[in-house]
């Protein structure tokens, strides 16, 4: 790893999305820091593909900021503020465009075509399946959790009939089952 490019890629990430989100939602901010710091671990795992996963945690939700906030869809719209505002590298936009299975709540927002032809899916399924497990195994609050009691948190806080509630629980099954492949990738690295 180069360690000079690391530490600007994650330093920038960290400027950019605590700009947006610090002062404005300090909760998601709180949930944000919390997300990069499990993406930090998984460097064993993941080697020099380590930083881009640290950042796109660090930016996952900066698309909730207020001033960003246009379509309502916060992957969306943080990915076209990382892209238009930023030029920040393909590869971390379309992690936080498509974080999560956030196919599936564009989806449940008439979205899917636009998420879809603007940011295509990483091809990269344990860099995508390592951000899923670091967002789905951390609370609002930043601290660890399992991934079952982050939808559940969610559904909760959201309500099963609205969009969130709708999305999560439709993703729920694919959520546990990234967190598994994480987590089996994880006992099969040598210690």
């Amino acid at each position: 790893m180069n360690p000079v490019m690391d530490t600007w890629t994650v330093d920038r990430a960290m400027r950019v999305a605590e700009a947006e989100l610090s002062a404005a939602l300090p909760r998601r901010w709180a949930h944000s820091i919390g997300v990069a710091r499990r993406a930090d671990d998984l460097e064993q795992m993941l080697g020099e593909d380590t930083t881009l996963l640290v950042a796109a945690a660090t930016l996952h939700d900066v698309g909730y900021a207020p001033r960003l906030a246009t379509t309502g869809f916060h992957p969306l719209d943080g990915a076209r503020f990382l892209r238009d505002e930023h030029g920040a590298d393909e590869r971390l936009v379309r992690l936080v465009a498509n974080h999560s299975f956030a196919l599936l709540e564009a989806e449940e927002r008439g979205l899917r075509e636009v998420l879809e032809a603007e940011f295509p899916l990483l091809e990269e399924p344990l860099l995508v399946d390592a951000l899923v497990y670091c967002d789905m195994t951390t609370t609002p609050d930043g601290e660890s959790t399992t991934a079952r009691e982050r939808v559940a948190e969610i559904v909760g806080r959201y309500g099963a009939d609205s969009v969130v509630g709708r999305f999560i629980r439709r993703a729920a099954p694919e959520i546990f089952a990234a967190v598994e492949r994480v987590d089996a990738a994880l006992v099969a690295q040598p210690r």
